[in-house]
């Protein structure tokens, strides 16, 4: 089926199908929202008066192993945008290869920096190669569903924000050529901040703008670069991320409303990033560093106007009754909200030791120094992407242990497997006592999070990335086992016989099981684990996230979609102190709150 005319940027209004078009637009990610619940959160879409669904698309989530790709179930990219399209809305696309999004490396998968010279977001060769081998499977899946295909994508974006990062001229174009030579023929898109507005732009790529608050005369500024073009704030930011160790971030409803409704009435399109947060499950949080690391959260409430789990907020009604003035017809009525449930706690009943964990991992890799994740012989020589990386190595004496900041990110160390402290990007040294002979040091590894914006991304290695020092002198002689903690892995744990039930000893770092019962059909909840410390929360195999006592997250999403009825396996991995319950929650607890809007966007960062 072709149409007669896509989405036009040709004056100072969008048309469509040769109609003047106003885009009012939401961010919701698949790949952040259980798919069972993809049609509740976009009929929720509907129901507000958007009128466009905006996503992301992962990289490093479709194409895990160089050459493998997965678009399947959660994953399922197509299925998603046809389900908007069977919703009546229409879809602008932004498939990177960059998404940054607060997702690890921005959506780059890691195996790139298997290559010491990768230069990310280049023209550089390794990095040309692997991003028109990922556009090829890529494209083939997404062109049946562009508008002139008789699909709902009206435009798709180049790149992401790349003014920000501005290394190479010939990049942008490079990127718009992978779209437009393999057939892409919608409206082509840039965002920025607007900072980055200063990049130069494309030609026939219209330039966008990213912003919170209507200051810098920001919009006006955007409407002189493109005189008689159609203006659009391509992410409007409803609220704000989190970090581990801060306040959650809040952004008033009455102030968001204040800026969305001056930006419509002065005829701007806009986009909600997000509308619908969502959670970055599993391991694939970003991280943040201006000079200080600081890695995100697995929530991605945002604060948006549908929680992390699809529930109305303030802000939802509030911008309803907004967006209806923009439409000459009823809007559909709201969809009923999901039931919550707090089940009864439930009680750890066995447990298992990190280090009786270890031959069900991957054979350990051998090497005279340390070898980083990325470069370590494992899930078919693309490195390790994600988890932990467990190092040891023999030592005969005691003294002062350097890391010469050469930990990414966090390190517990153990001397014959008593933790003897741990270090960072923080704490570079600990002091040793001395020992009798030959003993085993080990530094457990956790890589919290790569930096997913700025000019770091090149350097986001993980593990032990450089010589670790013992009183000047640098260790050798490594033993590495790989701890990505993936479906495999777990199936392998599970089935093992050396679980112990006896609690009076819980070995920590280490697993712990427990059994929750459901009766009747299965609904969303929240995980709450007081009295624990750090660690992963695994539901019958599926990775929630991290936990962590420092907040400001206190709780992890358990969608009643991967629960079943009857019995369900949680299993909890402790670091350094476990508890011997878990509790649940019907609703998130956030803790102490920053409201955004009272800080400059730079102290954000």
């Amino acid at each position: 089926m072709s149409r007669v005319e896509g989405l036009r940027a040709n004056s100072s209004q969008f048309t469509l199908e040769g109609e003047p078009f106003r885009i009012l637009g939401g961010s919701i990610h698949y790949f952040r929202v259980p798919r069972a619940y993809w049609e509740d959160r976009l009929l929720k879409m509907k129901a507000c008066g958007l009128n466009t669904l905006t996503t992301y698309v992962p990289w490093n989530l479709h194409e895990p192993e160089r050459g493998t790709f997965n678009f399947q179930d959660q994953l399922d990219l197509k299925a998603y945008v046809s389900l908007a399209a069977e919703m009546g809305l229409w879809v602008i696309l932004r498939p990177g290869p960059y998404i940054c999004a607060e997702w690890d490396l921005g959506g780059l998968p890691s195996w790139l920096l298997h290559d010491k010279g990768m230069q990310l977001r280049t023209t550089y060769p390794g990095f040309v190669d692997a991003v028109n081998l990922y556009f090829d499977k890529l494209v083939s899946v997404i062109k049946p569903l562009m508008f002139e295909e008789g699909g709902p994508i009206i435009a798709v974006q180049v790149e992401n924000e790349y003014g920000s990062y501005a290394k190479d001229e010939k990049y942008m174009p490079f990127i718009k050529n992978c779209l437009q030579s393999r057939g892409i023929n919608e409206l082509l898109l840039t965002s920025d901040n607007w900072e980055g507005l200063r990049y130069g732009g494309m030609e026939g790529v219209l330039k966008t703008i990213n912003l919170q608050r209507l200051s810098f005369g920001a919009i006006q500024h955007l409407a002189d670069m493109q005189p008689q073009k159609p203006l659009m704030v391509m992410e409007y930011w409803s609220g704000w991320f989190d970090v581990w160790g801060e306040h959650h971030h809040v952004f008033h409803a009455v102030d968001m409303l204040a800026v969305v409704s001056e930006i419509l009435e002065r005829g701007v399109s806009i986009n909600l990033y997000m509308f619908h947060g969502g959670t970055s499950f599993g391991f694939m949080n970003g991280a943040m560093d201006f000079g200080t690391y600081k890695p995100q959260v697995t929530s991605y409430d945002y604060d948006a106007p549908l929680t992390e789990a699809g529930d109305y907020t303030p802000k939802y009604q509030l911008l309803r009754n907004l967006f209806s003035q923009y439409h000459s017809e009823p809007l559909p009525e709201v969809p009923s909200p999901q039931e919550k449930r707090a089940y009864n706690p439930v009680v750890i009943q066995r447990h298992l030791s990190l280090w009786d964990s270890l031959h069900f991992a991957d054979k350990p890799h051998r090497s005279e120094r340390p070898v980083n994740m990325e470069n370590l012989p494992v899930n078919n020589n693309n490195g390790q992407s994600y988890g932990y990386t467990l190092y040891e190595t023999t030592i005969t004496g005691g003294g002062t242990l350097n890391s010469r900041n050469n930990i990414r990110d966090r390190a517990l160390v153990f001397v014959d497997r008593q933790c003897v402290g741990s270090l960072d990007h923080k704490t570079h040294e600990l002091t040793l006592t001395d020992g009798k002979g030959e003993r085993t040091l080990s530094l457990l590894v956790e890589n919290c999070g790569r930096v997913n914006y700025g000019k770091a991304l090149d350097e986001q290695r993980k593990g032990i990335v450089g010589d670790i020092l013992l009183n000047h002198t640098p260790l050798r002689g490594f033993t590495t086992f790989c701890l990505d903690m993936k479906p495999g892995f777990m199936k392998r744990l599970m089935s093992s016989g050396q679980w112990k039930s006896d609690l009076q000893s819980p070995s920590v770092p280490g697993f712990f099981q427990a059994r929750l019962y459901v009766d009747g059909p299965p609904r969303d909840t929240f995980i709450r684990l007081p009295g624990w410390s750090k660690g992963a929360v695994f539901v019958n195999g599926q990775n929630l996230g991290r936990h962590w006592c420092i907040g400001p997250q206190h709780f992890l999403y358990l969608p009643g979609a991967w629960l079943k009825r009857g019995e369900n396996q949680i299993v909890v991995f402790e670091e350094q102190k476990a508890d011997d319950k878990i509790l649940f929650a019907e609703n998130a607890d956030h803790g102490r709150t920053t409201d955004v809007y009272k800080l400059p966007f730079c102290s954000l960062l």
